[in-house]
């Protein structure tokens, strides 16, 4: 059942924490939420009401001290506030570490707040795309002529024609904010900007505009076009991949892709180089790590070196598009549970595998209910698909199947995705062989559902990526997690699919999904807010 917290964030400073899921399990999730829908930019610990003690405020340690429309109060551990904080609406403002998300029970690994890892990583972005766009602080100049335009605005109503250089300043200041989340923005980013300037200068308004920044829209539009010229000529790496050089270079390859810019919710798509490193150096970096892989307890150096060879490793990627085998032999650390996790989040600003789980724990229970009222053929796929559940107590099973009577709602074949072998069938492991792409499961001569003798494996291109894992639904999770980190399309069979795990259990927006993922993710919210 949904929730609304009062979040007091400072001194006259307080805004609406909406919980579309009720009241989180731990305090460090909604912890993560505040981070996200408020962009905190510093640690922070929580307090609230306690009404044994008159309602002073109180340490809050376990979300079952707090309920529907309770006040939780912001504290600050480094002795002050966020140099910014939202005075109308919560949003997401700029900040130097990613919120740590923990998981105790999985592997995830957020490199970008590793403090050994910093100074490499001062080139990558750490925000993803905010839920309310934050509008720049402009130069005095503009700020002046703003600020009477503001009072002249609530004296008489009066809304500002600015003048050509005045609205250039602005959509300048606003072209190098919205740089700083992403170079190539949809229509939908655009509009998000929009809004937000008018909602926080209304004496701009347009007159005769339906939303009131129509104009403000198009004119965006046309400044980040500009605005990429002047990053294509600086050598601004994501631009200058689509100069009219590299394309032609692409044009002749045989595995070519015209299309180079961020999709799918990636932060750092084609990362510069960090300070003071070169193709060559960073070439040594990666034949060390080659060393350092092959020895025992070594995980910390490989991801320093990991994290700073991001930006080779991206470019190998994004600008060569090597074959998968090759690619595995020239970066092994890439194909382990860690590294995965680790590239993931430097991609995407989110961490894998405890996001993949946590959503797709949170969600299924409204998902069995959506997958029952199916009715036909469908149904009787869905009802065999499930059964498991109830032969089997580990919470493993359950997510297995969830999975693949989704991907049965989504009218597409779990045996694209999940294909099942016994160990001792030779011909299946010959079929194994030829498998493009897909999460493979070995079950063992005697195995009952309640077991775990099972070894799970990743393929992609006819080469195994990974194995020795333990589960499907992690093997799942990292497939995923390797199309982002190899730059891979989603397989046409398997569309909708990947499109669910994007947006409903990762949580990363794409203004060009199906409609049919929009209709599921709409149903969970109704389920929720029941």
């Amino acid at each position: 059942m949904a929730a609304t917290l009062r979040v007091i964030l400072g001194v006259d400073n307080s805004s609406k924490l909406v919980l579309p899921s009720g009241i989180p399990g731990s305090v460090d999730i909604l912890k993560e939420e505040i981070q996200r829908q408020f962009g905190s930019t510093e640690d922070f610990r929580l307090q609230y009401r306690d009404v044994e003690f008159d309602n002073e405020y109180m340490n809050l340690t376990t979300t079952g001290d707090i309920k529907d429309k309770s006040t939780i109060k912001v504290i600050y551990t480094q002795n002050s506030e966020p140099s910014t904080v939202p005075t109308t609406a919560p949003t997401a403002v700029s900040r130097e570490t990613l919120p740590q998300f923990n998981a105790p029970s999985l592997p995830d690994t957020d490199i970008l707040s590793s403090s050994d890892s910093s100074s490499s990583c001062s080139s990558l972005r750490v925000r993803k795309w905010p839920l309310n766009f934050p509008i720049p602080t402009f130069s005095f100049d503009v700020d002046f002529q703003l600020h009477r335009a503001q009072q002249e605005y609530e004296n008489n109503g009066t809304l500002l024609d600015p003048s050509p250089k005045l609205k250039s300043d602005i959509l300048d200041m606003l072209a190098s904010e919205i740089a700083k989340y992403k170079v190539y923005p949809s229509s939908g980013d655009i509009d998000d900007v929009a809004k937000a300037l008018i909602q926080k200068y209304p004496f701009l308004k347009e007159n005769g505009s339906v939303t009131g920044c129509e104009g403000w829209k198009v004119s965006l539009k046309y400044k980040m076009a500009n605005y990429r010229t002047t990053l294509r000529n600086i050598g601004c790496p994501e631009v200058a991949i689509n100069t009219l050089q590299h394309k032609r270079e692409r044009e002749e390859s045989p595995r070519r892709n015209n299309v180079k810019k961020p999709r799918k919710a990636e932060v750092n798509f084609l990362p510069q180089y960090p300070a003071g490193e070169t193709n060559k150096s960073l070439e040594e970096e990666r034949q060390a790590l080659l060393i350092e892989v092959k020895k025992t307890n070594n995980d910390q150096i490989i991801k320093i070196k990991m994290d700073k060879t991001f930006a080779h490793r991206r470019r190998e990627v994004i600008e060569e598009m090597p074959f998968i085998a090759e690619f595995k032999s020239r970066w092994p650390a890439l194909f382990k549970v860690p590294e995965i996790n680790a590239e993931f989040t430097r991609i995407t600003t989110v961490p894998l595998l405890s996001t993949f789980m946590r959503s797709l724990d949170q969600y299924s229970n409204q998902l069995m209910k959506i997958l029952r009222k199916k009715g036909g053929e469908t149904a009787r796929q869905i009802t065999a698909a499930l059964s498991a559940i109830s032969q089997s107590s580990r919470i493993e099973v359950k997510r297995e199947c969830i999975l693949k009577a989704v991907i049965i709602y989504l009218n597409e074949n779990p045996e694209n995705l999940i294909k099942e072998y016994m160990d001792c069938n030779v011909m299946e492991a010959d079929e194994l062989e030829r498998m493009d792409l897909g999460v493979y499961k070995i079950i063992h001569e005697g195995a009952q559902p309640d077991d775990s003798l099972e070894d799970v494996g990743i393929i992609i291109e006819r080469c195994t990526v990974l194995q020795d894992l333990h589960d499907v639904a992690s093997g799942c999770a990292l497939l995923f997690g390797l199309i982002y980190c190899l730059n891979l399309s989603y397989p046409k069979p398997l569309r909708y699919t990947f499109e669910f795990f994007q947006k409903v259990l990762m949580g990363l927006e794409d203004k060009k999904l199906s409609n049919k993922i929009q209709v599921l993710k709409n149903k969970l919210c109704q389920k929720e807010t029941q």
